[in-house]
């Protein structure tokens, strides 16, 4: 597992994580993550894609676009 701190492309993962909690609320964005499969991350999950090295930001992209994210809260 990552270290909170870590920073991941040009995003740190506890910003990364911050803004997961804020948009879907702190339950609900554990749970996405472990379980909504996504297909601009090759198929996997969010956890499984930061697990295989994939950026913190190209995460978030692929969760903005997934989710249909207002620019606002992006």
């Amino acid at each position: 597992m990552i270290p909170a701190r870590a920073h991941t492309g040009s995003m740190r993962l506890s910003d990364f994580w911050q803004r997961m909690h804020a948009l879907f609320g702190e339950a609900y964005a554990e749970s996405l993550a472990k379980d909504y499969v996504i297909e601009e991350l090759g198929s996997r999950t969010v956890r499984q894609a930061l697990a295989d090295g994939i950026s913190a930001k190209e995460v978030w992209r692929a969760v903005c676009v997934t989710f249909d994210v207002p620019a606002r809260a992006r």
